[in-house]
């Protein structure tokens, strides 16, 4: 077996008398996607948190492509790769959808989020980003402005940020949080594409898209993993049902 893109190792984080994040084992591999779904209150967040640089765990290892990234900041990880998208939308609301993109090309080459406005001027950014946006349906909106998107778009929009960071693997927190059935199937279509150009960790509240999804899912319940397998592994683990999937999954 290869080495995994990216993996935790004892990752641990609490706050105060609550361990939000216990001793979490948990890999990424080529091609795959890998979903950690869980009730309300499990410690998902945090575990996104922390593998994406923005928490910094108590104990334990994150690596990334073979390297201990665990002391290594939020943009540092961009850079080599890591591309995260959001549970609450961290888009730009008064910039363009354009200019949105471009700080995911940006963010990849290495440059100061402060230094946009000229890259809108450099025509290799913005044929990075309109090729992103392209991808996911909203070239024709480049010139718009982002709040005037409807909420669809802009989870579409997320997903272009992190594909103009060239990534080497994705971390998407709900990516289909708030859409209808109608969108949702959409962006199940779509990542279930993305998986060749990038594995994907995802965390997901929509068991109809998980389970369409998934090649790999962890179960996380007061910060613990309490199961990993395939979709009929953990459809018929018995812990699994009790905690959160309930008899009839």
């Amino acid at each position: 077996m290869t080495d995994p893109v990216l993996a935790t190792y004892g990752l641990t984080k609490r706050f105060g008398a609550v361990t939000a994040c216990d001793g979490v084992n948990l890999d990424l591999r080529a091609g795959e996607i890998h979903a950690v779904i869980g009730p309300n209150g499990a410690g998902k967040t945090t575990l996104i948190q922390q593998i994406c640089g923005t928490l910094s765990p108590d104990a334990g290892r994150i690596e990334f492509l073979g390297h201990d990234v665990t002391a290594t900041g939020a943009q540092a990880r961009a850079r080599a790769g890591l591309a995260r998208t959001f549970q609450i939308s961290a888009l730009a609301m008064d910039d363009t959808v354009l200019q949105n993109a471009t700080l995911g090309a940006l963010g990849a080459r290495g440059g100061a989020f402060g230094m946009l406005r000229k890259a809108l001027d450099d025509n290799n950014l913005r044929s990075v980003a309109m090729a992103a946006l392209d991808r996911v349906g909203l070239a024709d909106l480049a010139t718009m402005r982002t709040a005037e998107l409807s909420h669809g778009q802009r989870r579409q929009l997320e997903v272009a940020v992190a594909l103009a960071l060239a990534p080497r693997a994705f971390v998407m927190d709900e990516p289909m949080a708030g859409m209808g059935a109608e969108g949702s199937h959409r962006m199940t279509a779509f990542l279930d594409g993305l998986r060749a150009e990038a594995p994907i960790l995802l965390v997901e509240h929509d068991m109809d898209a998980v389970f369409a999804l998934a090649d790999r899912l962890s179960v996380l319940v007061y910060g613990k993993i309490i199961a990993t397998g395939t979709r009929d592994e953990i459809r018929a683990d018995r812990a699994v049902r009790k905690a959160y999937l309930g008899e009839d999954a």
